[in-house]
This record gives C-alpha cells, structure tokens and sequence, in this order.
C-alpha cells in the first residue's frame, strides 16, 4: 500500500484512505469486518466526525485493540472553545482513545479568531498543549475559505471536495497547499456517488502526490474496489479522459453534492438524496428508487415548509427548495414511463 506525507504533519498515510460516514448506516460487526479488513489490507488513516451519528464509535469498536498502529482524524461544528473541547471530550470516549491525531474544525463559515481566547481555534491550541490532539486540522467547502485557511498558516491539514470534476479554481489548493507544506484530504473523491467509474476519478487524483482520498465505504465490495484499484493503479490515459469529460458534461451546473449538510429537514425530506435523484436515476441502477417507500418519501417534498433552512445551510449555494421541486417532477415523469 502507497503512502505519502501529509505535508507538515509528517504523517505517513495511505494515498487511499478510509472516509467513514458511510458506515453510520450498517451495524457495529458489519462496521468491525469492513474495518479492520481495511485495516489488514494496509490502510493507515481512517477519517469520521463528531456529528457523524456513531461512526466515531464503530471505530473505536473496531481499533480500540490496534490504536497506536493507525492514525485517525476527527472533527468538530463547534464554534468556541468550550464546545469544541466538550466535542473532543465525547470522540475520545467514543473512539476509545486518549487522543486524536487531527482534529479539524467542521466546515466553519468564516475562519474563528485566533487571538479570541474563547475561539475554536484556542481550543485546538488547547487540546494540542494537554497532548490530546495531535495536528489541528480544517474543512471546507468553500474555495475561499479554503484558501484563506490555507495562506494563515495556522492550520496543519485541510480537507477539501477534490474529483476528476473539479474546476481548475478548486484545484489550485492542491499547488497552495504543496507550496504551505498543508496536508491536503480530498473529499467527495466520488462527488457523492455521482462519479460511477471509480477509476476515472481514482487516476484523476493519482497525479498529485500530496492529495490523499478518503473514499466513503459502507459497503466490503466497495472496499474491495478501491483495493483492487490501489493493488493496481489505472493510468489517466485516453480512455479514462474520454469518461471523465463525459461526466463533465452531464454533471455541469449547479448540482446538489450530496453532503448533506441542509440535514436534518423538519419536513423529514432526504434531501442528500432527492435534491439529485434525476441525477441518480440516469447514472445508477434506477430499481431501487421506484419501490413505493421510495416514492412516499419523495412525495414528502410537497410537505416542504419552506423554512428556508436547507437553503441557508449549503455550502454551494443552491435554492435547495426549488430544485426539490423540480427534482419531484422529473421524478414523477420517470416513474410513470418506467414503472
């Protein structure tokens, strides 16, 4: 298994790592096998969140045993010092550990203050000091704030959305944070399940050294892939070029991600989800979204409230109510024409 340095850390991890979301949704023994076969497979570097659900947990289920043998990122909403070090305090218990190698701050709007005592950033300052965090690290989905975190310095690592879909803006971070000496994550290596070749995007990635995928796994055939695809690593050459563009041109525009960062909807609307099922239905096996379950909840849509809070929540922008709209309607005219 490859690794590389990440940036000013030192730390050597596995240019595939583990994204561990996904894994919120299957059972703490099917989140033990897949892990720990990552794990003896050669993969390092294992990332997860506070507000993940129990991912944090699954992991300290799986590692508990192995900890020094891995290194594991977490991260943190809070936006002070006292709730960031109360959110630390819960992922040490949850991962059964008595530290973390990099804490990054979730996805801030705007960077905290690092002369406010009571900032987020003290509290990363803090954790370091009593030993309890390694590297202070940083989210984003935003290329500004990305790149303003980025040029302070004040930060070790940064993990940003990187895939073959990328726009040459979003991909001068990974020159930035060559030149910074900044541990670059990318995220959304699969724009959340969108990319369907795994290796366009794989190949796309491989040809910057200091980028370092966490590949969202729920499930072990997924994990097999990436293996596979890291066992033996697709050359970026025509073939792959021709399927990247095609994605290019489909996936244009403003589309939804999938982050899901608009949760919870008081509506109990799976915007992740619905917000781009047009998307899902022409670039996946449709079947699964044509059940009845599946149709009452994209009629939930209609009981939107318009609270407004989906929209103010994205990272990206979109007017996330009008386009659930438009998402129920091509969704309704693709099931009356395939059902």
């Amino acid at each position: 298994m490859q690794k590389t340095r990440l940036g000013r850390t030192d730390l050597m991890v596995t240019r595939s790592s583990f994204g561990a979301l996904p894994i919120q949704r299957i059972s703490f023994d099917d989140a033990k096998k897949i892990l720990l076969k990552a794990y003896n497979s050669g993969i390092n570097f294992y990332d997860t969140a506070r507000m993940y659900t129990d991912s944090e947990e699954k992991l300290g289920y799986a590692f508990s045993d192995i900890r020094k043998d891995i290194i594991i990122a977490t991260k943190s909403v809070a936006t002070d010092k006292k709730t960031l070090l109360e959110h630390l305090e819960t992922s040490l218990r949850n991962l059964k550990t008595d530290y973390v190698d990099i804490l990054q701050l979730h996805n801030p709007d705007v960077l905290p203050d690092p002369d406010d005592p009571e900032s987020s950033y003290a509290g990363l300052m803090e954790a370091k000091k009593k030993g309890i965090v390694r590297f202070a690290g940083i989210t984003n989905h935003r290329i500004k704030t990305a790149v303003e975190a980025v040029e302070s310095g004040l930060y070790d690592t940064m993990q940003f959305p990187l895939n073959s879909l990328s726009s040459d803006m979003d991909l001068e971070i990974i020159g930035l944070c060559r030149k910074k000496d900044v541990g670059l994550i990318a995220m959304k290596a699969m724009s959340g399940g969108l990319i369907t070749n795994a290796a366009s995007t794989f190949a796309f990635l491989r040809q910057f050294d200091n980028v370092v995928p966490i590949w969202g796994i729920q499930r072990e055939t997924e994990l097999d892939e990436f293996l596979e695809l890291e066992n033996n690593p697709p050359v970026l050459n025509d073939e792959l070029w021709e399927v990247i563009k095609r994605d290019r041109t489909e996936l244009a525009g403003n589309f939804c991600r999938g982050c899901g960062y608009c949760m919870p909807c008081p509506a109990e609307i799976e915007i992740p989800t619905q917000a781009r099922i047009s998307l899902l239905l022409r670039r996946a096996p449709y079947e699964q979204y044509l059940s009845d379950e599946f149709k009452e909840k994209m009629e939930l849509i209609n009981k939107c409230i318009e609270c407004g809070s989906c929209k103010n929540h994205c990272p990206y922008g979109i007017d996330t109510p009008n386009l659930l709209k438009a998402q129920l309607q091509d969704y309704n005219e693709f099931y009356a024409t395939h059902k």
